[in-house]
């Protein structure tokens, strides 16, 4: 299963999410860019169990270095895909966590949940000389405190069935709960042996995250929009990948459908993809809506509904939904 996007669009521009993200590719391009000096560039600055515990191991080192790596191991990382995954993923539950905390506690809890990810990691594997990297902590954190920020969310997932592309739309609590799953017992069944995946740093990290939101008491205590120094960042958009589910059964029923978009785009007009499943069928357009469009606008695509019995295809109409994403 591969997670395009979540249906709860933030309210605000996630400042501190996309600085993270650009941070972990610069520190990947550098990290690329040693050539034959990256692995001892790794080993450096990446998280070495046995430094913190083996006295043999730890004795070169002092308490600055052995903090900074504590930090600095969740901004590098193993490969493209490794990156890639590992900011994907930040980048669809991040905006709505940070949209919730504000971005100067979101800072904050990112680098304490890779912080308490790392420490999990050395604790249950003490005598690893082994170098962890990698921002997959942190971001379990992040996907913990999602999980219980919005319970009531859709994963907008694909799912590859031979060559098809199969688009559902998976609750955020049964997606991130079996995520969970698979991390504990992948690493149950990798005690004792050498692994190049820190699973119980996942688990730690996925723990923290739950367990910090639901101690504070965010989902039903005080906003922390409200008391982050720094002002957050309106939206302007709406996503640009959108499913319709549209309506109307019979053949006598035409079908209809909604697209949501932004005061900001119905002025100025914007083009959005929409996947439109009809049965086991998943077809993709593009949309555009003109400039100066009214909530309730109706637009009729030509063409791309239902088969009739004499060949032809019926028409799509879709309703626009202008409203503010916060």
């Amino acid at each position: 299963m591969i997670p395009i996007r979540d249906t709860v669009s933030s309210k605000n521009y996630p400042v501190v999410n996309i600085a993270l993200i650009s941070i972990n590719v610069i520190v990947f391009i550098l990290q690329m860019s040693r050539g034959a000096g990256a692995d001892h560039f790794v080993y450096t600055y990446g998280l070495v169990p046995a430094r913190y515990i083996a006295p043999d191991v730890s004795s070169p080192f002092t308490f600055i270095p052995l903090f900074f790596s504590l930090i600095s191991f969740m901004f590098l990382h193993g490969g493209f895909f490794h990156l890639i995954g590992n900011m994907w993923s930040l980048y669809i539950f991040g905006d709505n966590v940070e949209d919730r905390l504000g971005p100067v506690y979101y800072l904050m809890f990112y680098l304490l949940a890779g912080l308490i990810s790392g420490l999990c990691h050395v604790l249950l594997n003490p005598h690893s000389t082994v170098p962890t990297i990698g921002a997959s902590g942190a971001v379990a954190g992040v996907m913990g405190a999602y999980f219980i920020l919005y319970p009531h969310s859709k994963i907008l997932t694909l799912i590859p069935i031979v060559f098809i592309p199969w688009f559902v739309e998976i609750p955020a609590i049964f997606f991130l709960g079996l995520w969970f799953v698979m991390q504990l017992l992948n690493a149950y069944s990798s005690i004792g042996l050498t692994t190049g995946i820190a699973w119980w740093a996942h688990i730690g990290g996925f723990v923290f995250g739950v367990a910090c939101i639901k101690l504070l008491h965010i989902p039903h205590g005080p906003d922390f929009r409200e008391v982050s120094q720094k002002p957050s960042v309106k939206r302007k958009t709406s996503p640009h990948f959108q499913i319709i589910n549209p309506s109307g059964k019979g053949q006598e029923d035409l079908l209809a459908g909604e697209i949501r978009i932004t005061p900001f785009e119905a002025a100025a007009g914007t083009k959005k993809t929409i996947n439109i499943p009809l049965g086991f069928h998943n077809r993709f357009y593009r949309v555009m809506i003109p400039s100066g469009a009214k909530d309730g606008t109706i637009l009729r695509l030509r063409g791309i509904g239902r088969q009739m019995p004499d060949g032809q295809k019926e028409d799509l109409f879709l309703r626009v939904k202008v409203e503010q994403p916060w």
